[in-house]
């Protein structure tokens, strides 16, 4: 999500400060993108976030990727960007109350999860031959708030990453609005269904000690913590690395304490709320504590594997790029910077959200790999609408 804030490229104008990504970014294009999603009553109130890729063992060239619309639901489409399936969100539990709206998806084996910001759940679908079928327990149980009466303030389920821990599915989800990153296991209803139970929770802070000694917040809107959502887990390590928009990127261990492993540029530098204007301007210059690739708010993380090497990938949606990361350890090095522009098939990359990737090989369109990634303006628009959608890229193509 683009909360309400102003972009790097504006600050530095306002600061007199030369961007530090104006120069040695790698230009890439999209080979393959989905038809546009319009944030409207006429478009079902569409609006494309975050996307999956679920790969055909025996075929891969059939291989699909699933990507969350919010209150357009769940898209399923082909490695054309044909959509080859669609699943609407769930309707108010009650007059008056939130319908569903689908933020995040990631899958666990041949289990796709989804979180439902709109009603403070998670759904569950099972995945064959590349459609989908609702698992979902027929009640499930809130998340985060304690009854339903809370689930309209909207501080509801929000980032979510899936894996596998000790031969048992488990899911990390965030929480809009908060700094709290929970854990689930998906476990049988007794019903043939999917249902959850919670295993634990890690609260992040909201304020942070300077190296000058003094203490900094992030500007929010009023009532708001610096929130997370882009999360991925690392399947050699079981480490969560997770997108503090405003912050940076942790790593939290399965045991010990969570580490701030990357900081966006933004970090440290004072800014002040604008009720009129509804947005964040910094109101002192960049911090000597400030990162240097990612711009606020930093979004989608994603890994991929090959040859014993792991590269994270992470969204820098504050100006439109990507940056790539060699994972040392538990450190992350930074490798590269990259944007995806216009090209013959499809437009560019702006404001990205969500990504995920893959190494494996999937057929003539993509022989090394994909890397399916959220398009925050896709062009072109119809008139005043403002369309967005997923551009798949070649993996090979990346820095």
């Amino acid at each position: 999500m683009r909360i309400a804030g102003v972009t790097l490229a504006a600050m530095v104008v306002t600061l007199g400060v030369q961007p530090a990504y104006a120069s040695g970014l790698t230009e890439v294009i999209a080979v393959a993108e989905t038809a546009p999603n319009w944030d409207d009553e006429a478009g079902g109130n569409a609006n494309a976030d975050d996307p999956a890729i679920w790969i055909d063992a025996k075929h891969p060239e059939r291989s699909v990727v699933l990507g969350t619309l919010k209150n357009g639901g769940l898209t399923v489409f082909d490695l054309a960007g044909k959509e080859v399936q669609h699943i609407a969100t769930p309707p108010p539990p009650a007059p008056g109350q939130e319908p569903g709206r689908f933020n995040n998806v990631d899958l666990v084996g041949d289990l796709a999860v989804v979180t439902d910001r709109g009603r403070d759940q998670l759904r569950t679908y099972a995945v064959k031959a590349g459609r989908l079928t609702d698992a979902t327990t027929a009640k499930p149980p809130l998340v985060f708030s304690k009854d339903t009466d809370e689930v309209q303030d909207q501080h509801t389920v929000y980032g979510l990453a899936a894996t596998e821990l000790h031969g048992q599915p488990v899911v990390a989800v965030t929480r809009r609005s908060e700094t709290r990153v929970g854990f689930f296991r998906l476990v049988p209803d007794g019903h043939g269904k999917i249902t959850y139970r919670p295993i634990g929770q890690v609260d992040l802070p909201s304020s942070f000690r300077l190296s000058d000694g003094s203490t900094w917040s992030p500007c929010e809107e009023p009532g708001d913590c610096p929130q997370l959502e882009g999360m991925v887990f690392d399947r050699t390590t079981n480490d969560l690395y997770a997108a503090q928009e405003d912050v940076g990127v942790w790593r939290i261990p399965q045991h010990g304490k969570p580490e701030l492993v990357e900081k966006v540029r933004e970090y440290g530098q004072p800014a002040a709320y604008d009720e009129e204007t509804e947005e964040c301007a910094p109101t002192g210059p960049v911090s000597r504590d400030a990162g240097k690739y990612l711009s606020a708010d930093a979004e989608g993380l994603t890994i991929a594997y090959e040859h014993g090497k792991r590269i994270l990938y992470a969204s820098s949606q504050g100006d439109s790029t990507f940056a790539s990361y060699r994972m040392d350890g538990r450190r992350l090095v930074y490798r590269a910077g990259f944007q995806v522009v216009d090209g013959a098939a499809a437009d560019g990359v702006q404001h990205s959200d969500g990504a995920a990737v893959t190494t494996q090989p999937l057929g003539p369109r993509f022989p090394h790999g994909l890397f399916a990634v959220h398009d925050g303006e896709n062009t072109p628009g119809d008139g005043d609408r403002e369309g967005t959608n997923f551009k798949l890229v070649r993996l090979e193509k990346l820095p």
